[in-house]
């Protein structure tokens, strides 16, 4: 779909990264700018590089030299969107804020991905962090998604989708900034809200929607309508869906026979990998 479109991505970690490799995967051509030293999800987690970065042209560059910088100028000139991950003060050193850009890249997009929003995008944080102010963390379990980052990297996407489009639609080219905080709020709202808390319905407060032990392992079971609510019940066997009695029912057989079962019942009903 996005055939033809340049991005250039000065970015490391995350949530930039994975936004240039949806890019990629949408068709555009992506050219991935890392410092000497390399992006330290590399370190972290090398498969995982590898696969973001797969189709990209990847340079290692040191940005504070000349050299360097009239690279990037030579890639920026062809380019349709920049996307960066750098704090505000990095970013105006490398003349790579908004203003630098439209002066010297008129038909340029840009989206800068900040921590915070303004005037708090110099402050220190990660996923973390993040998710900690969100609400989305219950200690001392850490958490098994970086719903922040993730969360980011598809706004990224959203957010140069809809610069591009404005382009074509005006001839201008303008810029824009996510930061990983808001994300992360916006996703947090169900458990703010009330629906994924203990007693939310979507927190457990349901029978028919919560985590259950089988045999071996555990199942997810999210029979909320009242089709699939009938459908559990016409598989179990049973008068009324109550917690003890669903409990028992599903001790019975393994969750992987269960999944199997719920799958001819088309019932949502998953073993817990």
């Amino acid at each position: 779909m996005l055939e033809g479109i340049r991005v250039v991505a000065i970015a490391t970690n995350i949530p930039a990264p994975v936004a240039a490799a949806r890019f990629l995967a949408l068709g555009a051509s992506v050219t991935k700018i890392e410092p000497l030293r390399g992006d330290p999800l590399e370190e972290g987690s090398a498969q995982w590089y590898r696969e973001i970065t797969s189709g990209m042209e990847a340079l290692r560059l040191d940005l504070r030299a000349r050299q360097a910088r009239a690279l990037i100028g030579e890639r920026l000139r062809d380019a349709d969107l920049l996307i960066t991950a750098m704090r505000a003060r990095a970013l105006a050193n490398a003349e790579l804020d908004g203003q630098h850009l439209r002066a010297r890249y008129p038909r340029l997009c840009s989206v800068t991905l900040f921590g915070e929003a303004p005037p708090h995008d110099d402050r220190a944080g990660h996923d973390l962090t993040y998710q900690a102010r969100a609400g989305t963390i219950a200690p001392p379990v850490m958490p098994r998604a970086l719903v922040g980052d993730m969360a980011a990297a598809e706004r990224v996407v959203s957010t140069g989708l809809a610069l591009l489009l404005q382009r074509e639609r005006t001839g201008e080219a303008a810029s824009a900034s996510v930061a990983i905080t808001d994300a992360a709020a916006d996703f947090a709202k169900p458990f703010e809200y009330g629906l994924t808390r203990g007693d939310g319905q979507l927190g457990g407060g349901l029978p028919v929607y919560d985590l259950y032990q089988a045999r071996d392992g555990w199942i997810a079971l999210a029979a909320l309508e009242p089709h699939f609510i009938a459908r559990l019940q016409s598989m179990l066997g049973l008068e009324t869906l109550e917690r003890d009695t669903l409990a028992a029912a599903f001790a019975r057989h393994t969750a992987q026979e269960w999944e199997t079962l719920a799958q001819q019942h088309d019932l949502p009903l998953a073993a817990v990998r």
